[in-house]
């Protein structure tokens, strides 16, 4: 006889954690499930429940959806009503478990007691709510020692979900005459804007004083070609202030990549649609990128990176989306933000990239300010010369990274804790 089903509800937020911690822990906790002897497999059903998050690209539903791994999605803008009134969505069953992989850990707490489940929270950094968790799996041993002695023993150290990210299919890209440098501009429309054209410019910089040079854009799936096109053309007021512009995308047949972007002055970029894509970018020297959760991932693959946050954009707010995009239409608002955000919070912040953020020090560079892309280009060109700091901030990189095996080790946790309360 079957046992009764048990519903695991994952709660998660931005792009980053729904692919570099959802999807990797969902398959191989089916694949646990899988291998598993008949008497042994479970009765389970797995539910993905977004919660409201600021580095949304409000397109995590749709991907989500387009993996076929989850029985229920909901959207971040019914989480209140979710919570409020669970079974409106589905009727879920009377046993199960909240998961925590990403936003905020109160919010899978109040939903566990809410249902009567039990919680499971990873913890990155720190356990928030220790006294409401049932299991606290730990990324290291200091998350574990900065949780109160009595609540101990509910933690596991897993090690970092994100040193499982790497990808150890290996793929030509012909490396014998070209060197490859990732841009990242990011996934989200306000980062796209400032993003395409500084980094076309940036490429063609590049491309200008060393044509062996090749270059490589990941794009997101929550990204498109088009909005490529649209934010490198007049239509997005800060490309106005940049000279370089797509003459075309066209896309490929028989590669690995997709398409390939040829500038107005002749660069080529070529775009791969495959995601997450780390055995491509594993093969990459360098990665130009944006603030953000991909700075934690080119880190677990320890890619050797610059990243960049040129503020000279930060008062154009009316281009951007919600209500930073209504207020910014007030001249006063819009000036007082930017202030605000130049003057305080740059300043104050120490690190920016989650490298950087976990080390406590400095290891990958970080251009915060006023920066031209010929800055930038420059300061690529050079590392593409002197490898010797490439390979040196590899180093660092690698003694870094988080413990290896947390996927598999929390998936066990959860499979464990389905079969203990079927």
């Amino acid at each position: 006889m079957q046992e009764k089903l048990i519903a695991v509800l994952i709660i998660t937020n931005g792009p980053g954690e729904l692919s570099t911690w959802v999807k990797p822990v969902v398959d191989s906790l089916n694949k646990l499930n899988y291998s598993s002897k008949k008497d042994d497999k479970l009765n389970f059903s797995l539910n993905l429940i977004l919660v409201p998050c600021p580095n949304a690209t409000g397109r995590e539903y749709k991907v989500a959806k387009s993996w076929a791994k989850f029985k229920t999605v909901t959207k971040a803008n019914t989480f209140w009503k979710l919570l409020i009134n669970p079974y409106q969505y589905a009727n879920w069953p009377k046993k199960g478990i909240v998961l925590f992989l990403g936003g905020d850990q109160f919010w899978s707490v109040l939903l566990a007691m809410r249902l009567g489940y039990i919680n499971i929270t990873y913890a990155e950094w720190i356990s928030r709510w220790p006294r409401w968790n049932n299991i606290i799996a730990a990324m290291n041993i200091k998350v574990k020692k900065r949780i109160p002695q009595k609540y101990r023993y509910k933690c596991k150290v897993i090690g970092d979900l994100m040193a499982d990210i790497t990808n150890n299919k290996e793929i030509s890209l012909n490396l014998k005459e070209k060197e490859f440098i990732a841009l990242l501009p990011g996934s989200k429309k306000a980062k796209l804007s400032v993003g395409v054209p500084y980094f076309l410019e940036m490429a063609d910089h590049i491309h200008n004083k060393n044509k062996n040079i090749n270059f490589i854009i990941p794009i997101a799936p929550t990204t498109s070609t088009n909005e490529y096109l649209f934010f490198q053309s007049n239509k997005n007021p800060i490309a106005k202030n940049y000279s370089s512009k797509i003459k075309k995308i066209k896309p490929i047949k028989n590669s690995i990549f997709d398409y390939v972007i040829e500038t107005s002055n002749n660069t080529k970029i070529f775009l791969i649609k495959k995601h997450p894509c780390y055995e491509v970018l594993k093969k990459c020297d360098l990665a130009i990128t944006t603030v953000g959760a991909n700075t934690a991932e080119l880190g677990a693959l320890t890619l050797p990176m610059i990243v960049v946050l040129p503020t000279q954009h930060l008062n154009v707010m009316n281009s951007w989306d919600g209500i930073f995009g209504i207020i910014g239409k007030i001249s006063c608002i819009n000036k007082l933000f930017t202030f605000v955000v130049k003057n305080l919070y740059l300043k104050r912040k120490k690190f920016f990239a989650w490298p950087n953020i976990k080390a406590k020090k400095l290891i990958i560079p970080e251009r915060i300010g006023n920066i031209s892309p010929k800055e930038i280009a420059n300061e690529a060109l050079f590392l593409m010369k002197n490898k010797k700091y490439l390979k040196e901030q590899k180093a660092y990189l690698s003694k870094e990274r988080g413990e290896t095996g947390a996927v598999e080790k929390l998936a066990l946790i959860i499979f464990n804790s389905i079969k203990r309360i079927s």
